[in-house]
């Protein structure tokens, strides 16, 4: 019961008058939501309802489709970017070059959701008059939904002529495509052109919170050698300490050296250790084979580091190779960090200046306040790939529910009109800003 009690309460406290800075144009921006708001609902049931695990190539081509149509309505340029060099489906480009003079806009969508096609969550269902269930419905075919109608409503209240946008929806946001610089290619090229990225995740759920900093998220592999020989031995001048006392002191030091280090944090998630090991990384696992009277000769640890800025993920790399040195006798050990990864999108006076103005707009919409989300809570996303390309940078803004990832993940179709209107009135007024 709490998830169905939560949301509700929370759509009937996000329900209060406008006050008097609400000009006339975006009155007419609020009433456009209103009237395409069953539309909303009907394409975001739609969607939800079509299969686009990461893998489903076909199915998140599909769903790309069913918006580039939209967009193509709204008279933007869209295109299809073939994602086989990177070995996904692909994304959805569309811009619009209206005839302002003020910034250029970045919208940032995914079409893929964790739930492949031999996944049993695959259609919606009401858990009551407002309370959606389905797969994706806010990791983020809900946030797409907010894209197409906080600018279909623009353009109804002709405003949308006046702004300068670009749409990006990844096909491949929950399990990336590689290399990753191919991947983000087409994202990165939008950010370079643009002043302002905003991303419409559902970030942590809260509609009084938006996202200024996420952390980013990258891959190490440690890999230890020692002596092998008879447990009688270990210890000894001849053969030292073994590969698996040589990765525990490691990890060890890791945890004692870094663990009080605001927003870091580093994982080892598989480890295997024994005489031999064969480890699989395409697959996440292996086996490794080893007798209590053996001294270990080998063990691989897997892990990721994520981190809140690029200089702190530089200073715990030097903290991790240093540990890693000293080694115990008779060991060697190596730490490798994998190629990519999401970068930190890392907090600054940009990002916070536009939350200041979503804040301000949430207010004069009789929504309150909202407030950043802490950067422990903000996992790594596509709006990252846009830090220290773009002016300003926000996350965050999508529909509300929660569960997302499990079969559990629901949307709270009652939020929907309101958090379009205070996307829609928030674009307009960066819009105007020059």
């Amino acid at each position: 019961m709490p998830r169905i009690i939560i949301p509700i309460l929370a759509s009937l406290l996000f329900s209060t008058a406008l006050n008097a800075q609400v000009s006339k144009k975006e009155r007419r921006i609020i009433s456009a939501v209103d009237k395409y708001n069953p539309e909303a609902t009907t394409l975001l049931k739609e969607v939800v309802n079509m299969n686009s695990g990461s893998m489903n190539f076909e199915g998140v081509k599909k769903v790309g489709e069913i918006f580039l149509k939209e967009f193509e309505a709204l008279a933007f340029e869209t295109r299809w970017v073939d994602g086989k060099p990177f070995n996904r489906s692909g994304h959805l480009v569309a811009s619009y070059e209206g005839n302002g003079s003020g910034p250029k806009l970045l919208l940032i969508g995914h079409l893929d959701t964790v739930f492949e096609p031999d996944n049993p969550f695959q259609e919606y269902k009401m858990l009551n008059d407002s309370i959606m269930q389905g797969p994706g419905v806010v990791d983020m075919k809900g946030g797409d939904v907010i894209i197409v109608y906080a600018l279909k409503a623009l353009k109804e209240a002709g405003l949308l002529k006046g702004m300068s946008v670009e749409v990006v929806m990844t096909g491949d946001e929950e399990k990336s495509g590689s290399p990753l610089n191919l991947a983000r290619k087409d994202l990165i090229e939008a950010a370079n052109k643009a002043d302002i990225a905003i991303g419409f995740e559902n970030g942590d759920s809260n509609p009084r919170t938006a996202v200024v900093s996420r952390r980013g998220s990258s891959g190490w592999v440690l890999e230890v050698s020692g002596n092998a020989a008879h447990s009688s031995q270990v210890f000894s001048e001849k053969v030292g300490a073994g590969a698996i006392y040589e990765t525990s002191r490691i990890l060890t030091q890791f945890y004692e050296q870094l663990r009080d280090e605001e927003f870091l944090t580093f994982n080892p998630g598989v480890m295997l250790a024994g005489t031999s090991v064969d480890y699989d990384g395409a697959n996440d696992g292996g086996s490794a084979f080893g007798k209590s009277n053996v001294v270990a000769q080998t063990a691989v640890v897997r892990g990721d580091i994520r981190a809140v800025s690029l200089e702190q993920l530089a200073r715990a790399k030097k903290i991790m190779q240093e540990v890693v040195a000293n080694n115990l006798p008779h060991t060697n050990a190596k730490l490798t960090y994998s190629e990519g990864g999401y970068p930190p999108l890392s907090p600054s006076e940009g990002n916070n200046e536009l939350l200041r103005l979503y804040s301000a707009v949430s207010s004069d919409l009789g929504y309150g306040e909202v407030t950043a989300v802490a950067p422990i809570n903000a996992g790594a996303a596509d709006i990252s790939f846009t830090s220290g390309l773009v002016d300003k940078a926000m996350d965050g803004i999508g529909l509300s529910g929660g569960d997302d990832h499990t079969e559990g993940e629901y949307g709270n179709l009652n939020m929907l009109p309101a958090l379009t209107k205070r996307a829609a009135v928030f674009l307009y007024r960066l819009s105007t800003q020059k």
